[in-house]
């Protein structure tokens, strides 16, 4: 039998201003660095008032990251200094690799019905890679894999492998698994996770709870004391779980079904300096990438 993974924290989602004034809710970042070693940062920008997104993140740069962009409704407009320009609409993921330098702008407009539905991972390059071109991966929903198990479970493999069925997106340093999963009501998810890796689910709907044993322990929460899941052994939306190491996660239900985000990585385990949207491993090559920034040196890649 496969080790399973205990949990390790659980952290409830906060919420934060970021861009020109777009309300969103923090999952994790900077003051939770190094433990979700190679990610950086998750932003959860659901919402259905256009007054609290529609001012976007105009130009700004990035270097030494990749930004991941997962859309379920309405759409987000892009451009950058390459000259790209597109419409991440609903179903959609962008998984941008800003390598040596990128300056570009993301403005979501929702849709008809006025929702914004997404979220914003980052992930974190290794010193080797971070001066790397920078890339795209932009996939449509209808690139994106659904495998349907016995257990009438759901999952949509951006990245990764479930049942022998890949997600389209491969070829990425940190080696990572970014799955989305929906677990029917009264039912077992198993998922074989690689030893060493960083794991993490981030619920977005309904309620589950994450550990075979039901948690018979309290965890530290982010800015807060405790979330004591022996009083409460479930884990709800807006809520995420990092796992200790293990060879497989176990989620159960019972009354409610439970959807979720599945985010794994190799860790880098090097040194993070981070400002702003640009993230190196010292803090002299943070000055030198703001410096080059502000002589309009920044952008390596034509």
């Amino acid at each position: 039998m496969n080790e399973t993974r205990k949990i390790l924290k659980v952290l409830k989602s906060k919420p934060t201003m970021e861009g020109a004034g777009v309300r969103l809710r923090r999952v994790f970042g900077f003051s939770e660095v190094p433990a979700f070693d190679p990610f950086l940062l998750l932003d959860d920008f659901r919402s259905d008032d256009p007054a609290q997104f529609l001012k976007g993140f105009p130009w700004h740069p990035h270097r030494g990251i990749e930004t991941i962009t997962y859309v379920l409704k309405g759409d987000v407009e892009h451009g950058d200094s390459l000259g790209n320009s597109g419409i991440i609409g609903s179903g959609d993921v962008q998984w941008m690799t800003a390598g040596s330098g990128i300056i570009h702008q993301e403005m979501p407009k929702g849709d008809d019905a006025g929702r914004m539905f997404g979220f914003q991972l980052w992930a974190n390059l290794p010193s080797g890679q971070k001066m790397m071109d920078p890339r795209y991966r932009d996939v449509t929903a209808a690139q994106i894999p659904e495998v349907r198990l016995p257990n009438g479970a759901t999952v949509k493999i951006i990245a990764g492998e479930v049942s022998d069925v890949k997600g389209p997106v491969g070829d990425i340093v940190i080696d990572p698994e970014y799955i989305d999963v929906t677990v029917p009501a009264n039912s077992e998810f198993t998922h074989p996770t690689k030893p060493g890796h960083t794991v993490f689910v981030y619920v977005i709907d309904g309620r589950g709870y994450f550990c075979r044993e039901k948690n018979p322990f309290t965890y530290e929460v982010a800015g807060e004391n405790y979330f004591d899941l022996k009083r409460d052994p479930f884990v709800e939306n807006g809520s995420l779980v990092l796992f200790d190491d293990g060879e497989e996660i176990a989620v159960f239900t019972e009354e409610h079904p439970v959807r979720f985000l599945l985010i794994s990585g190799r860790p880098i385990g090097e040194p993070v300096a981070w400002y702003g949207p640009i993230v190196m491993n010292t803090r002299e090559e943070l000055k030198l990438a703001f410096k080059e920034y502000e002589e309009r040196t920044f952008i390596k890649y034509k």
